[in-house]
């Protein structure tokens, strides 16, 4: 497994990481053994870079890597998140980046998790209504206590991410970054650039849609959030399809596959990025990593680099949208 290091931090983490939301909920029916399985598997290929967060579940999914990596925890690093509040029920309560909020966040996750120091600390969401300064400034003193290694951001805008790296280094920002989904190009792609970091790329399958496991919108479980995601609904699930077939087009003379190619060209953009994709199955982790291997051509990539201009719908709601960016 290759490995590129995270930001500029002495970290390394593989050319691939795997993201555990889905193994707790949004995307179908939990199978706590299944997934356990999978995280296994990915280790034992040397996939050493996990992302959870304290809302999944809510919290059932620090949990399962906890004890998925127990026995292992030399083997991985361990990113998680807070700042969007969730109730025990599952209701979505708002974001807080307050700092007695983050005090209480850390302790939860380190508690679920097992471990005495979590690698990569992300702020999931800003909170507008908390400045910076306050924010970041107690995230840095979890690092100065121990219980933190490095900081990240997630969906932040450009002019954020730069200042929140003047109060203490950012060593990555989680943004979804995809074929379907390039809005970080013209802006936060070069704020990334210019303080160093590793941009870690969300949902780089389009939540399984540029895989081509969907042919139609009845293919989504009815249980399963995606199908409430506007880019999956109706005609726009419809009009969506030619993005995967473009890609579908490109892996067939190849023998690879549409989701292959997705990956395959993120990983193009340079080390830079390290895509995280979400699976519970370990045959499309192992399919998902022979995108490592796939070779595109510059024809192929440029093919691809246009693709998002055909995309139709929001990637979330209007109140998931008004989250980001801020």
């Amino acid at each position: 497994m290759q490995t590129v290091h995270l930001g500029l931090s002495d970290i390394r983490v593989s050319r691939l990481g795997l993201g555990a939301m889905g193994m707790s909920e949004f995307y179908g029916v939990r199978d706590d053994v299944r997934s356990t399985a999978t995280i296994h598997r990915a280790i034992d290929e040397g996939i050493n870079f996990f992302d959870t967060a304290d809302m999944y579940g809510p919290f059932h999914n620090e949990e399962l890597l906890g004890e998925a990596i127990k026995g292992k925890r030399d083997a991985v690093i361990v990113a998680t998140k807070f700042g969007i509040v969730r109730g025990p029920n599952g209701d979505f309560l708002g974001l807080s980046n307050d700092p007695e909020y983050i005090r209480q966040s850390i302790e939860g996750s380190l508690k679920r998790l097992n471990i005495d120091t979590i690698d990569l600390y992300y702020m999931h969401r800003r909170d507008p209504e908390v400045p910076l300064e306050e924010s970041v400034g107690a995230m840095a003193k979890l690092v100065e206590e121990g219980k933190v290694r490095y900081l990240g951001l997630s969906e932040v805008s450009a002019e954020t991410l730069v200042r929140a790296n003047d109060i203490h280094p950012i060593v990555a920002l989680q943004s979804e970054y995809s074929l379907w989904t390039t809005d970080i190009e013209p802006e936060v792609i070069p704020a990334v650039k210019e303080i160093g970091a590793t941009l870690v790329a969300y949902c780089p399958l389009g939540r399984g849609f540029l895989t081509g496991s969907f042919k139609r919108q009845e293919d989504i479980p009815e249980d399963d959030w995606r199908r409430t995601n506007p880019r999956l609904e109706g005609e726009n699930f419809k009009k969506n399809m030619a993005i995967v077939n473009a890609a579908k087009e490109i892996a067939d003379p190849k023998g690879a596959t549409p989701g292959q190619v997705a990956l395959a060209w993120l990983l193009a953009k340079g080390e830079y990025v390290v895509p995280i994709f979400g699976t519970t199955r370990t045959d499309h982790l192992l399919e998902n990593i022979g995108a490592l291997d796939l070779q595109l051509s510059a024809a192929a990539i440029e093919k691809l680099n246009g693709l998002s201009i055909l995309v139709s719908g929001l990637r979330y709601r209007e109140e998931g949208m008004s989250r980001l960016y801020g």
